[in-house]
């Protein structure tokens, strides 16, 4: 059974979670000696809860001292159930209020409230006490969570409350563990004999010994040496376990806390998201545009700045709005991640938010096209977001692995949703790497075919535009070969056409003018009359300078096929061409092999016009070269 379980503490400083973990578990999880110096805990604390059926829930026991709420958030990303700690000689406090605002921008739904150190009041305080916590609860997530009394000292409650954490486990939802892995870092230290070691909770997927990570943002190779689980060493890791990763080929100071662990290619770090952001209702302050604020997910923090989105001049606590957070330093994010935002200076809770989408390009504070692609993303169907990310990207020719990245959908999820795109009309496979939304390649075809309009009224003669020509004035970003892929996607849909290797529109015919054609049959006959000795371009050029439909009417030869460019500056006929190629043919089945010299003989030719035959063969890969001749590599009739 995979369904792994955290559960998390939270509360006011000094109203007991440490000494309450203690009583149900029998571990203390202070482990600085500041901690047990000055009896209250700094920095995020680890045991586990033993289940009747022997799996373990991990227990994170979070500091509640104001100055530490960023420690209480480094924890806080991993939990599935709170374990909400009043006293009772105190009840609820600010960072007891603040804690609870944090899960609930952390999207947690799900918890338990223990009441300690009851042994220290009288029954009618406790009564009063519990009345006025009911009240606080009441417009929370624990509004109907099970509230226990409970004494760490006495172990009044303790088994109660043990039970009934174990009843809200078995009640909670099993993870997905069929995304790629990933692994928030909220530790980093070496072990003697070992080396660098992590620990974090594993949020998502799984883990296995020996398999290849990437650590984001930094994008450091790594591959896991051995993997613990509660201090027991196990060949695989799952989504909701607390897990010790041994790692090789990384030293300690090339990681922090806050950095992820995934798997190759499933993270894009990014300079800023698309979220949906609210602020919490006993929030301080507002969020303008420029707010800097402290973006705390996972369990790293990094500074960033809002810009809210949608004609959005001020968000007030308790509102809503769509927002782009830029930050300082790269991140790595999914969508749908939560995260919590506080306040730059003073360092306060404001609000938080979830991540829409996490690479999303710069737009302006009034976009209305970000702004429906937002609420496409936060209200629509799983189907909707993947299209308005695909519609987003297609203008950057983005891979898949960039839109798997992105969803939080699993790959099955994402190749089911564009199979249904591309068989409704509103996607177009390029190849298995890139997926183009319909709008786009409509947009592309538009601009292609502008660009042949004015290629054609300038070259009459040409048949068509080449295709690194294309991409060279439409499609820089993309290399020779996909570029060409686009281009004969855009002639499979009838946008183009394509002869000869150029591309050309629809319908397009090379229209000869009467002192054109004179120039074509000119040529003709001058290189039928020269057999294997063409005249060379430069020359021929030279000699019909005053003509000026002679170099159209060469280049157009050469794009139809009808002369074949050997070289910059030898052409042949195509007639010579294939003659040549079969007298090639004809010495090596009577010799074996070609030299130059049989060659030459054969074509009756200086050696200049036979060796240029042969080393645009030997280019192409229908010759082979040896020492002192030649053998065919493969038929002649392959050559274009």
């Amino acid at each position: 059974m995979n369904n792994h379980i955290i559960i998390g503490t939270a509360g006011h400083v000094d109203h007991g979670k440490t000494c309450l973990i203690r009583a149900l578990t029998g571990t203390d999880t202070d482990r600085l000696d500041e901690e047990k110096r000055r009896g209250i805990t700094i920095d995020l604390g680890f045991t586990y809860l033993p289940l009747p059926d022997g799996r373990q829930a991990g227990i994170i026991d979070v500091p509640g001292h104001e100055k530490f709420v960023h420690n209480m958030l480094s924890g806080a990303g991993g939990i599935d159930l709170a374990l909400l700690v009043v006293a009772a000689d105190e009840g609820v406090m600010p960072q007891t209020r603040e804690h609870m605002g944090i899960l609930s921008l952390l999207g947690i739904t799900r918890g338990i409230v223990a009441v300690t150190k009851t042994d220290m009041v009288e029954d009618d305080w406790l009564e009063l006490m519990l009345e006025e916590l009911k009240e606080e609860l009441q417009d929370s997530f624990l509004r109907d969570a099970p509230v226990i009394t409970v004494s760490s000292h006495t172990g009044a409650g303790i088994e109660e409350l043990k039970t009934r954490l174990i009843a809200l486990i078995e009640e909670t939802p099993s993870k997905n563990i069929d995304k790629p892995f990933r692994l928030p870092v909220d530790r980093v230290f070496t072990m003697p004999g070992f080396g660098t070691v992590v620990t974090g909770t594993l949020i998502e997927g799984s883990l296995k010994e020996g398999q290849e990570v990437t650590i984001y943002p930094e994008g450091l190779q790594t591959r896991v040496r051995n993997l613990q689980v509660h201090a027991q060493t196990v060949p695989e890791a799952f989504a909701g376990q607390r897990v010790a990763v041994n790692l090789q080929r990384v030293k300690t100071e090339e990681l922090t806390r806050g950095c992820v662990l995934a798997a190759p290619d499933s993270i894009q770090p990014t300079y800023m998201v698309d979220a949906s952001v609210r602020l919490l209702p006993d929030a301080r302050f507002s969020m303008r545009t420029g707010s800097r604020l402290h973006f705390h997910h996972g369990s790293g923090e990094v500074l960033c700045k809002a810009v809210l989105l949608g004609g959005v001049e001020e968000l007030l606590p308790g509102q809503s709005a769509y927002a782009q957070l830029r930050f300082d330093t790269p991140v790595a994010v999914k969508a749908q991640d939560a995260f919590v935002l506080r306040f730059y200076s003073p360092l306060e809770t404001v609000g938080g938010g979830v991540v829409l989408d996490p690479n999303p390009y710069k737009h302006k504070a009034h976009s209305e096209k970000a702004l429906e692609k937002l609420r496409l993303m936060d209200q629509g169907s799983e189907k909707d977001k993947v299209e308005a990310l695909l519609m987003d990207h297609s203008p950057h020719y983005a891979q898949m692995s960039v839109l798997r990245a992105q969803t939080g959908l699993t790959d099955e999820q994402i190749d089911v949703i564009l199979r249904e795109l591309i068989a409704e009309g509103q996607a177009v496979a390029v190849n298995d790497k890139l997926v183009l939304h319909l709008s786009h390649v409509n947009t592309l075809a538009d601009k292609v075919r502008k660009l042949l309009e004015t290629y054609h009224q300038d070259n009459p003669l040409k048949t068509g535009m080449r295709a690194e020509e294309i991409r060279g004035k439409l499609l820089k970003q993309l290399d020779a070969g996909v570029a060409e892929q686009l281009l004969d996607m855009l002639v499979a849909r009838n946008s183009l056409t394509k002869a000869n290797a150029s591309y050309a529109l629809p319908g397009f015919e090379v229209r000869f003018s009467p002192s054109q054609q004179a120039a074509v049959d000119q040529l003709l006959t001058q290189f039928e009359n020269a057999g294997f000795a063409p005249p060379e371009k430069t020359a021929l050029l030279s000699e019909h300078a005053k003509n000026k439909d002679i170099p159209r009417a060469l280049d157009y030869l050469m794009d139809t096929g009808r002369l074949i460019p050997v070289s910059n500056e030898i052409a042949f006929l195509k007639e010579h061409h294939i003659k040549a190629q079969a007298l090639f043919e004809d010495i090596q089945a009577e010799k074996g092999e070609v030299t130059l010299a049989d060659f030459r003989d054969a074509i009756s030719a200086s050696r200049k016009y036979a060796l240029s035959l042969l080393e645009y063969w030997d280019l192409k890969g229908y010759t082979k070269k040896g020492a002192e001749s030649r053998t065919l590599a493969k038929p002649f009739e392959a050559l274009d």
